[in-house]
């Protein structure tokens, strides 16, 4: 059998790896993994496992052979059925056909995913940070501002090898102008703003809301302050604003000196403040027909929406004391658990019911 296999092995040398018997002839395209650390056997079983070679242990002797099973490049690839065994093995060598991956979430700053994107597709941070400063591209969307902060649409992508900084921004940029419509440009100027402007709405949408359903009410809320000349006093603003990811924002915080924060200055901060998905672009350019000028979270996330500061003071004392009430109820459970573990009873023994049943 292993003399046999060194046949196959010469003929397909002497042929040069252009018969269908040496590879593939099948169209389309594989995604093979190859790990850090695999052995050339370990990759060669991966091949043919997807189809690409026919004989995972001939493909091997072919590469001994041929003094190109000790050169090896890791990472997931996307190959070519039908290849020759030549070309596979060029591949492996050279990292040709190597893509990294990579998926920005909704509402990532720059600051955020220019290091995730940095390592993922193994190209310098600061070539990034010059790559979203490019004066041509800001020039084609209309920015005003000195980055494309918002303009690289969070979604999932896949870079060659070979891919620039340039090509990641681009490539991403693209993404966000092939989602956005054309609709939401007239929208835009139905409400007296810019393209520019909506982005920024949305971006700060994107920063308040957790249930989706909610966010053409929260963008309705800016922008009847707005209309009002009130602040819009948006709490992701001030976050962007001290250049650190969402959390809790404290008084001592609502006055840092920044022109994005939006406690100190009126109307819109001067660009976004996160990159907006899909659903808080919509949100901005299409915001509910409501009056509410006001909204406070619950600790789940949801609001309550007020029209007038009265009514929104007597919804803040609502929402502390039902956020009290539930302190309440977990240090009472977190009390009654602990007296079951000291006791050796089953947890479920002491389990306290919901209340109202």
């Amino acid at each position: 059998m292993i003399a046999r296999a060194f046949r196959t092995v010469a003929a397909c040398a002497l042929a040069g790896v252009v018969v269908a018997s040496c590879g593939d002839d099948a169209k389309g395209k594989e995604r093979v993994r190859i790990p850090k650390g695999s052995s050339f056997r370990a990759a060669a079983e991966s091949l043919a496992a997807h189809g690409l070679v026919a004989n995972a242990r001939v493909f091997g002797l072919y590469a001994k052979l041929r003094g190109r099973d000790r050169s090896l490049r890791y990472g997931t690839y996307v190959l070519a059925r039908g290849s020759s065994w030549n070309a596979l093995l060029a591949d492996l060598r050279s990292g040709k056909g190597i893509v990294h991956a990579v998926t920005i979430p909704e509402g990532w700053t720059l600051q955020r995913m220019i290091p995730v994107l940095a390592e993922a597709v193994e190209i310098p941070r600061e070539s990034l940070f010059a790559a979203v400063r490019d004066s041509a591209l800001r020039e084609r969307l209309d920015v005003p501002t000195p980055t494309l902060e918002g303009y690289l649409f969070p979604d999932s992508y896949e870079f060659g090898d070979n891919a620039t900084a340039r090509d990641v921004v681009a490539t991403m940029v693209a993404r966000f102008e092939q989602v956005w419509q054309d609709e939401w440009t007239e929208r835009a100027k139905a409400m007296a703003l810019t393209r520019h402007d909506l982005v920024t709405l949305a971006s700060i949408v994107e920063g308040e809301v957790r249930r989706r359903e909610e966010g053409p009410v929260v963008a309705a809320v800016y922008l009847n302050r707005l209309r009002a000349r009130m602040p819009l006093q948006a709490d992701p603003t001030v976050n962007y604003a001290l250049k650190r990811f969402p959390g809790r924002v404290l008084y001592k915080d609502l006055k840092v000196k920044s022109a994005y924060n939006t406690y100190v200055n009126p109307g819109l901060p001067p660009g976004p403040i996160g990159a907006p998905g899909a659903a808080s672009l919509e949100a901005a350019a299409h915001p509910a027909d409501v009056p509410y000028k006001f909204f406070v979270a619950h600790p789940d996330g949801h609001h309550e929406f007020r029209t007038t500061y009265r009514e929104h003071l007597a919804a803040i004392r609502m929402v502390r004391a039902t956020a009290a009430g539930l302190r309440e109820e977990r240090a009472m459970q977190a009390a009654l658990d602990s007296a079951a573990r000291a006791a050796g009873a089953p947890l479920d023994s002491v389990r306290r019911r919901p209340r109202g049943r």
